[in-house]
């Protein structure tokens, strides 16, 4: 493998050689992967369309690249070690060699229900060793997998299905989640219900052996069918740009959207950022507290670290149970060095006193990581100095599930570290800041539009069934640039500070919820004639969802706002749920009927003394009322 970035000079030389030669530079770190038929030109690409390739004319497997390749000389080293949800009950571990053994058993399965190379798979499961084994063995015969977050709603998960007309369901019976078992094989059953006509198999792991509805015609026992097959399964060989994964993810519309990840670019680019971002070295332990329903839990706990043939841990659990030291206690046990979770666990753990992690010596953490959302100060300095002890650098990264990959980030030991910035991009990431009007600001000690000007390997290819949103989304704001949506400062010595959204979606607890989403769902209460979702600060999870909501004939207390809390559970999941409802008798409106959120914002973040003019609203007077009522 290529050598790691070791310094901050050298840092500097790789950028720079990133952005005069990129073609050269990705080529380089593409050649260490096994092609079957070697790529002929690195990159052609166009933001106008948008049509963005890379490794053209290439054949690879990305399983091949995460397994078989690794066999000869790590066969028997652990690629997952995996830590159940109830401490003291048997844990697993899988060698390479395992794991190849596996996924052909489970490839083999797969074809023998007659799914074959582009046939879409959606996986709804727990976090076990199962669920790495599903999506490895969907891409070893090239099928789409496609993971649904196991919280999400039946309704949440038929949409997807439907969407990607997924011809089989993956699934546990239960998911065990701390103190609860979700049953997760009954909500995909409520999916079946409600459409899913496209879906032949039902694919069931015995997780927790309670009893579950079994319909014969399309339930399958994943113990029946799976440990029965060959554990030889010959790679289809893939394209470069075939699709290897659909991931959904909340958009300003109501409607999810279906990010398409290819092969061969996403391959590179998981690989060479999880190596750098987080300094992995031979025989390390290293730890994503992620679920793999986003792409954190793609890039970071599967493909990235097996593709540079790491050790990883698996955890199914949460991080208060049983107590608030679960993952110290978790990090002592298997002596973990690099540790990666989001801002809000870290003050969901904080809240629960220093006593914790005080009763662990956490010595052989040499990273720490935080993704999902900006960190505040506040939190970041709690992780250095009670999980780090003050000699642990921190890397705040961010990227989106459309990227693929971190983009920007410090190196650990390499970059400096300042609290809540993510500071610099990575090699071959374009990054420029630029004002309304799509003009680039160069100076320093300014903020602006985040925007990339030149592709990177993992990046979106379209949204799936619909490349006309993903031009309109990514790349009509301004020309030749891809827009992330976020608003960022750069500090005096070029840092970079995520601000946050610009467009309306809300990021609860790292993961994006889309306000029209929430406020379709809202919608569909018979008593509510109109509701608008803004975000407010919020203590654990950075960002809470407020809801404002016109009713009519209805008893406005407590009993109706579960009732609606109810609706939003069945038609999304209970991620969604706002964690405030304010009724009112009307929203704050331009006199072209667009709801004015960055009024509301304001209100539920209680600076409503800073409203600007509300003058040319249709209707200001509306403004006070909703002022009078704003719940603390």
């Amino acid at each position: 493998m290529t050598p790691l970035i070791s310094s901050w000079e050298d840092y500097q030389r790789c950028y720079a050689e990133s952005v005069a030669d990129p073609a050269g530079f990705w080529k380089r770190e593409a050649e260490q992967f096994v092609w079957e038929k070697p790529f002929e030109k690195t990159v052609e690409w166009n933001f106008e369309e948008p049509d963005v390739q890379w490794f053209i004319g290439g054949k690879t497997n990305i399983t091949v690249n995460c397994l078989d390749r690794h066999i000869e000389r790590r066969g028997d080293q652990v690629a997952f070690l995996w830590e159940p949800n109830e401490p003291g009950e048997s844990t697993r571990s899988l060698t390479y060699r395992t794991l190849l053994a596996e996924v052909n058993r489970c490839a083999n399965a797969l074809k023998a229900r007659g799914i074959k190379k582009g046939d879409k798979v959606v996986v709804y499961m727990p976090m076990i060793p199962e669920l790495s084994i599903a999506l490895l063995a969907c891409a070893r015969i090239g099928a789409v997998h496609s993971v649904v977050f196991a919280g999400f709603s039946a309704q949440a998960l038929s949409d997807r299905v439907d969407d990607a007309q997924a011809k089989m369901i993956i699934c546990a019976d239960y998911n065990r989640r701390g103190a609860k078992h979700i049953p997760v094989k009954a909500v995909v059953d409520q999916a079946m219900d409600l459409g899913c006509n496209s879906v032949k198999t039902v694919l069931v792991y015995n997780n927790t052996g309670k009893e579950v509805h079994w319909s014969d015609d399309v339930d399958v026992w994943w113990h029946d069918l799976v440990p029965q097959q060959s554990n030889k399964c010959e790679p289809e060989w893939m394209d470069s740009e075939d699709l290897l994964f659909i991931l959904y993810t909340s958009g300003s519309t109501g409607k999810p959207k279906g990010v398409v990840h290819t092969c061969a670019g996403y391959m590179v680019y998981s690989c060479y950022s999880f190596r750098n971002v987080f300094q992995y070295k031979e025989g390390d332990i290293y730890w994503c507290t992620a679920d793999v329903g986003w792409i954190t839990g793609h890039s970071y706990i599967i493909y990235g670290p097996l593709l540079a043939g790491a050790t990883s841990l698996m955890f199914e659990g949460v991080p208060t149970y049983p107590d608030a030291g679960r993952f110290w206690q978790i990090c002592d046990k298997y002596q973990v060095n690099q540790f990666y979770t989001a801002p809000t666990a870290i003050r969901a753990l904080m809240a629960q006193g220093d006593q914790w992690p005080a009763q662990y010596s956490l010595d052989s953490l040499k990273v720490l990581g935080s993704v999902g959302e900006p960190i505040n100060e506040e939190a970041w300095n709690w992780y250095d100095q009670h999980i780090g002890h003050g000699k642990v650098p921190i890397v705040d990264t961010w990227f989106q599930t459309e990227t693929g990959g971190i983009l920007i980030t410090p190196l650990p030991g390499i970059t400096d570290t300042k609290p809540t910035y993510a500071s610099y991009p990575m090699p071959g990431i374009q990054t420029i800041l630029v004002d309304a009007e799509g003009q680039e600001i160069t100076e320093n000690e300014v903020e602006g539009l985040l925007c990339i000007r030149f592709p990177w390997p993992s990046m979106l290819r379209t949204t799936y069934g619909d490349h006309e949103r993903c031009r309109q989304v990514y790349f009509s704001s301004f020309k030749g640039l891809y827009f992330t949506g976020d608003g960022a400062r750069r500090d005096a010595d070029g840092r970079l500070r995520i601000i946050g959204r610009v467009d309306d979606v809300i990021n609860v607890s790292g993961h994006r919820m889309g306000t029209a989403e929430v406020e379709n769902a809202i919608n569909e209460h018979p008593n509510v004639v109109e509701s608008a979702i803004v975000g407010y600060p919020h203590a654990i999870k950075g960002q809470g969802l407020y809801a404002y909501v016109i009713t009519q004939d209805k008893a406005l207390d407590d009993a109706f706002r579960q009732e609606i809390l109810e609706v939003v559970t069945r038609e999304i999941g209970p991620i969604a749920k706002p964690d405030k409802i304010q009724f009112v008798e009307g929203l704050p409106k331009t006199r072209s009927g667009k709801i004015m959120r960055r009024i509301l914002r304001k209100i539920a973040a209680r600076e409503e003394s800073n409203l600007g003019d509300i003058s040319t609203l249709l209707n200001p007077d509306v403004v006070q009322s909703v002022i009078d009522g704003v719940l603390d």
